[in-house]
């Protein structure tokens, strides 16, 4: 093999390398496997195929991109069906199950996307503006601590700023899809503006349940008057902060079992107010 040929042979083999997770694609959530353990174990193997010189070692490899169930440990490809903007930062991703599998998440559980391209800023925002219909994204899991069951807690309090407020519509959806399930939810959701609100009509269909109210807060925000007539009596201006919490705490109607997802300050300092409010530490899941 001439130096030419070697060349070639050394770039296709770099071009096998698995590519090393950034840190942002890390949950933080502890996920056994972790994003970076499968990496090891895919280099591992990349390194024992480039030194045997024998590709088909790889063919493990390969074949994540069509297992026939969800696995916490492969990526299984989902076709995108549908794309729709809800707002100018938040998109409703549509996919299509393989076959007639049924996805199998329990609410509150979540899965781990897999994305190979890379830009100079908004890693993820950018790749996820990029998915059309007919697209094909990659997940595994399921994952997550928290495991809901019905009538288990006697009141959710569900404060969710932003895109947190994703894990909390399957566990509300499910308990006001079930007869059977009595608990009381209190939602607040955080946003900068009213045209930042994601899912307004099925928040205002899910606060017509008997055990379901919704409240917003604003950031940016200071006029009710701005605001449609339906939506002055529960919204607040500024942060959630530790008055707030309180507030809402006081006015549950059971006891209350909160349920935080947001940034990372978001949720420290969330927790930090629920302390103050009375809630013990077991009191409360930060997503």
């Amino acid at each position: 093999m001439d130096k030419g040929e070697e060349d070639d042979e050394e770039e296709a083999w770099l071009q096998l390398r698995p590519v090393e997770p950034l840190p942002s694609q890390c949950c933080g959530s502890g996920c056994s496997p972790c994003v970076f353990d499968l990496y090891q174990r895919d280099l591992a193997s990349w390194e024992a195929a480039r030194a045997s010189k024998d590709r088909s070692l790889l063919s493990g490899e390969e074949t994540q991109s069509c297992p026939s169930k969800l696995s916490p440990e492969t990526f299984l490809a989902f076709l995108i069906s549908a794309t729709d903007r809800l707002t100018k930062d938040t998109y409703l991703v549509r996919f299509a199950l393989p076959g007639n599998s049924q996805l199998g998440l329990r609410p509150g559980q979540h899965l781990i996307l897999r994305y190979t391209q890379c830009y100079q800023t908004g890693l993820m925002s950018q790749y996820v503006e990029s998915w059309k219909a007919g697209d094909t994204a990659f997940w595994r899991g399921p994952f997550g601590g928290f495991f809901y069951k019905p009538n288990q807690y006697g009141e959710l309090l569900m404060l969710a700023a932003g895109t947190g407020l994703a894990p909390m519509v399957p566990i509300l959806q499910s308990i006001t899809d079930n007869a059977e399930d009595e608990t009381f939810i209190t939602l607040v959701g955080c946003f900068k503006t009213f045209e930042g609100i994601y899912l307004k009509t099925f928040l205002r269909e899910q606060a017509r349940f008997w055990n379901v109210r919704t409240f917003f807060v604003l950031s940016q925000e200071n006029s009710l008057e701005q605001l449609p007539w339906s939506y002055r009596d529960k919204t607040h201006f500024g942060r959630l902060g530790r008055d707030l919490i309180e507030e809402l705490v006081g006015s549950c109607r059971r006891k209350p079992f909160a349920l935080v997802c947001g940034s990372a300050e978001f949720t420290k300092d969330v927790a930090g107010y629920l302390l103050s409010a009375g809630l013990a530490e077991d009191s409360y899941f930060l997503f």
